[in-house]
């Protein structure tokens, strides 16, 4: 019984989404319209569980590059409503559309001259009447046994929403950097947004030897900068090649001797590289199609291929990239 009525709910839903489908229309459209060429921004507002789903709209347009904010009804009362200007457009959220504390503030904002897009249930009720834009967000039945709590009605609206916030993203042509720009704290944004610059390893952190030195005077520096591997770089400072302790390793398997021979003799050479303005992602992806094997350094090089700096997986790891 459980499990039947937990489905039923879920159909229920789900009917009430497939039946918006339709109403993207001319309707919609003005509404879009009417949002890119706003000068102002959005405010969305509506009671209770309409006011919560109005939050989230509010939140979705924000992210994906349309200024909103979410206005309460019952605080636009008490003087909130100076945040609304004329040059503002409104999304109201009221299934009945006859929800006193929303109705009480409709004159207002239109006295204000800003614009009205209503997400209702009813075409007759107050809210529509008095709205530029009607988008109907009706419902067949609610999700609930006892046809009380809002559940499919509440649904298609946020629904309705994202499809407008999806609507304005393409038009606005918004993009995975933009989407960045505004989630800096979030992964995405820091795979969008930090670049190799800001977390290589420079100046005296960067291990570089000369051609001239031996394998053992490399492995002193590999020790001693804790990245696994250095530079090899010529006397203009350009990148010769790259040493590193994986290749160290594998030549004691021979014995000691090439420890004494020239770094030029064990370096790979032409290693792959990254310019500091490249973003970190890039060079994770650097690192993960290297054949036959998988690197972990990578060596930063200017312009003219100086080594400037290294990178590691352990850096990229720690800023949350992987």
């Amino acid at each position: 019984m459980i499990i039947e009525q937990a489905r039923q709910a879920l159909a229920i839903e789900a009917a009430a989404i497939e039946a918006l489908i339709p109403r993207i229309n001319g309707q919609f459209s003005t509404a879009v319209n009417m949002i890119l060429q706003t000068p102002g921004r959005v405010i969305v507002t509506g009671m209770g569980k309409s006011g919560i789903i109005g939050r989230k709209i509010a939140s979705t347009l924000a992210s994906t590059g349309t200024p909103a904010f979410f206005l309460h009804p019952a605080e636009g009362i008490h003087g909130d409503l100076g945040m609304v200007t004329g040059e503002d457009i409104v999304i109201a959220l009221s299934y009945s559309g006859e929800t006193a504390e929303l109705i009480s503030i409709l004159p207002t904002i239109k006295r204000l001259g800003a614009q009205i897009i209503s997400l209702c249930g009813r075409e007759t009720s107050a809210l529509a009447q008095n709205s530029d834009v009607f988008l109907n967000v009706s419902v067949e039945k609610e999700a609930c046994p006892l046809g009380l709590a809002p559940t499919a009605s509440t649904t298609a609206a946020l629904a309705m929403g994202d499809a407008l916030a999806v609507a304005l993203l393409s038009a606005r042509h918004f993009t995975p950097e933009d989407f960045a720009l505004f989630h800096p704290g979030g992964a995405l944004g820091r795979k969008l947004l930090l670049t190799v610059e800001a977390i290589m390893h420079s100046g005296e952190e960067n291990p570089v030897v000369t051609s001239d030195k031996t394998v053992k005077e490399a492995l002193f520096v590999i020790t001693a900068k804790g990245l696994g591997a250095t530079t090899v770089v010529d006397q203009d400072g350009c990148l010769a090649g790259i040493i590193t302790d994986g290749d160290i390793r594998r030549g004691l398997e021979n014995g000691h001797d090439f420890l004494d021979k020239p770094v030029t003799a064990l370096m790979t050479k032409q290693p792959r590289t990254i310019t500091k303005d490249k973003l970190a992602a890039h060079a994770l992806h650097l690192m993960e199609k290297n054949q036959p094997r998988p690197i972990t350094v990578l060596p930063v090089v200017d312009e003219d291929r100086r080594a400037i700096g290294m990178i590691h997986l352990t850096d990229l790891l720690r800023q949350g990239v992987v």
